[in-house]
């Protein structure tokens, strides 16, 4: 009898690997990379390679054979999964888009249209932005009876955080009330009753906000087996960048995902965990291993980014933590001077050695772009930008405006989301208050009529439509005829509703031209998407980041040196990073030093800002600070005032000396005698 030996089909041999994944990768990286089934909990220091891990995994389980479409990589934008998708198939091949990559927000997006019929919606639902969910609070808290109320209310914007807060964070209005709005504790019951009426209009006129898209999805997957067995089942494997940022609402979506398989791998570091302001829980991070039991930890420690100096001082801040995994960053790279910690006689001074440091860097071939300043709060920097236009340095400040949220871009948006859902009540009352003579009360008169109609997209037959405006509503009736016509082509329909438009923007706005110009490259980009639907979605999910109006120099300049907030700043690295205002009152906020929980996060702020240096990191502080009521002596902040002098060098600014017009030189003195 003749045999033939048939070898183990064990893919994870290094002979079937194309990318020779050992010589690439560090020994930490390339254990998470060949990690085989089960969960995983992949703990990255700053500027370890956690992306580069990402994507050396995505290729492995590909050509381990995986199929591309059954890996689901969740991170916190649609920009990181789409460039670790770029990445991973430049270093592949093309299967590698064809992984399931998004928000947590896009792809219960797109579970949430495949199985509207199952939550009670139509599959044309509406994805409001935050900026539309206050403006529909604002239009729900003009209608509360005024003699319930005979104190301070919240405003809209913090009635949305406290809607928000409760459902990220998995507690009842009440207790958030109770313990981080305890001002307004006499409105709890009003603060409800509107909560409830808000879900209701949102069911209503079928739009959800951002939360909605997580609420509906964890409750579709938690009530209905089948539905949870089918999603989970295509779900082989699962990643999750930034785990340290998810909320109780990511945590329990993620078991969700991964509840047939069980392969999910979490990657993050809970010392960079620093937007619990957003209803991030570091704690999610730290139960991994409870809630997905049999679960590989895996630490990356051995940092790319940073010098040997700036990193001891990095563990010695975060050594302060009393509740950190414990972990030790190093680095080859042991040259660099130490970090400094600049004492400046007031808030002038520390300015004026940030220009003239930066004067003096960029004179020695430092560009400015490869610069940043880091600070708390935005307020933080307006004495150095005073003194950066005194010097003529230009610069860019993180955290500008969202093109999604300018007032002109809204406008557009407004008017696409009513041909989509003409429920969509907000979308009409902006829409109509652009009219001349058309108020709150009379928009209201008119929406309400849509909404009942047979045919709403003709508001100017509505029986109250006055003489006063019927022109105007005629226009607006003639547009939505225009976008049923030009259907199969997104951008024409975009250009149709900025050319109705252009009347009402020269009317608004003075800077009109500019703003013209962002609909106008609006349009020029609108032809990538599929539908108007998909546009207004996309755009909704994933903000373009800003306008002309902030964005258009002046004239041609070099690339402007970055001023930060340090929560903007993560993620980020420069060459030379000034932490600037490190005083006990800012860096920790005066507001966390009594709850031993914020003091925590606090210290992971400080970590964040001294893991974004590369080469050289100032830290600065002033000693007379001037506050809302009158100038008084500061103290360093408590988290470097202890830091010995062989981790973090102590700088004396002093004045230079008077010219010496008293002893003049040999030239002068010859004119003199002259």
């Amino acid at each position: 009898m003749k045999k033939f030996v048939l070898h183990k089909d064990d893919s994870t041999r290094k002979e079937h690997y194309s990318i020779e994944y050992e010589n690439l990768l560090n020994p930490a990286q390339y254990e998470a990379v060949m990690h085989g089934t089960g969960p995983a909990l992949v703990i990255a220091g700053a500027g370890t390679g956690k992306t580069r891990t990402l994507i050396y995994r995505l290729s492995r389980l590909i050509e381990s054979g995986c199929d591309p479409s059954s890996i689901l990589l969740l991170t916190f934008t649609r920009r990181a999964a789409g460039e670790m998708l770029r990445r991973a198939t430049a270093i592949l091949d093309n299967r590698c888009r064809r992984v399931e990559g998004g928000t947590f927000h896009h792809y219960c997006s797109k579970l949430l249209h495949i199985h509207s019929e199952e939550i009670g919606y139509p599959e044309n639902f509406t994805i409001i932005d935050s900026g539309d969910a206050m403006d529909t609070i604002q239009l729900l808290r003009g209608r509360i009876d005024k003699s319930k109320i005979r104190k301070r209310f919240p405003k809209k914007s913090t009635l949305y955080s406290i809607f928000s807060g409760s459902v990220n964070k998995m507690v009842s209005i009440p207790e958030l009330i109770q313990n981080e709005y305890s001002q307004f504790l006499n409105h709890t019951e009003n603060i409800e009753d509107l909560y409830q009426e808000y879900c209701r209009y949102k069911e209503k006129n079928f739009v959800m906000d951002f939360d909605d898209l997580l609420v509906n999805t964890r409750n579709l997957m938690r009530n209905n087996k089948e539905v949870r067995i089918k999603i989970a089942i295509k779900n082989k494997h699962v990643l999750v960048d930034e785990y340290q940022d998810t909320n109780a609402l990511q945590a329990e979506l993620t078991e969700l995902f991964s509840s047939v398989h069980k392969n999910v791998m979490a990657v993050g570091d809970d010392a960079q965990s620093i937007y619990s302001f957003r209803g991030a829980d570091v704690q999610n991070m730290r139960e991994f291993p409870e809630r997905f039991k049999g679960t590989k930890i895996i630490k990356l420690e051995e940092n790319y980014r940073s010098t040997q100096r700036i990193l001891d001082l990095a563990n010695q801040v975060l050594s302060q933590s009393k509740e950190a995994f414990e972990k030790n960053l190093y680095t080859n790279n042991n040259e660099g001077d130490l970090p400094g910690l600049v004492k400046a006689a007031n808030n002038n001074d520390q300015s004026r050695f940030l220009t003239q440091m930066i004067l003096n860097l960029r004179e020695q071939g430092r560009d400015l772009a490869d610069m940043a300043v880091l600070f708390r709060n935005g307020r933080d920097s307006f004495d150095l930008e005073v003194e950066l236009n005194k010097k003529n340095i230009p610069y860019t400040k993180y955290g500008g405006q969202k093109f999604t949220e300018a007032a002109h871009v809204k406008d557009v948006l407004a008017h696409l989301r009513i041909y989509i859902n003409p429920q969509d009540t907000i979308s009409w009352n902006r829409a109509l208050m652009l009219m001349d003579g058309i108020g709150p009360k009379t928009a209201e008169e008119f929406f309400t009529w849509a909404q009942q109609s047979n045919d709403p997209f003709n508001p100017h037959k509505a029986p109250h439509a006055s003489d006063r405006y019927l022109n105007q509503l005629k226009a607006l009736s003639t547009l939505f005829t225009d976008l049923k016509s030009f259907e199969g082509s997104v951008s024409e329909q975009l250009q149709s509703v900025v050319d109705y438009y252009s009347t009402f923007c020269k009317k608004r706005f003075d800077d009109h031209p500019k703003r013209m110009k962002d609909l106008e490259t609006f349009v020029d980009i609108s032809g990538t998407y599929r539908s108007l639907q998909h546009l207004v979605e996309e755009v909704a999910l994933d903000p373009i980041e800003a306008t002309a109006i902030d964005t258009e120099a002046a004239e041609k300049d070099e690339s402007p040196l970055i001023l930060s907030t340090i929560h903007s700043a993560k993620g980020l690295e420069w060459g030379t990073v000034f932490l600037i205002q490190c005083l006990d009152g800012i860096i920790p906020s005066g507001y966390a030093i009594d709850d031993p929980l914020q003091m925590e996060e606090e210290i992971r702020l400080v970590y964040v800002a001294v893991t974004r240096a590369k080469d050289q990191l100032f830290l600065t502080y002033p000693a007379m600070h001037q506050g809302a009521y009158g100038d008084y002596f500061t103290n360093p902040s408590r988290f470097v005032e202890d830091i010995p002098e062989s981790l973090l060098e102590p700088w004396l600014l002093v004045e230079e000396p008077e010219s010496n017009a008293l002893d003049p030189s040999a030239d002068d003195q010859q004119l003199l005698n002259e």
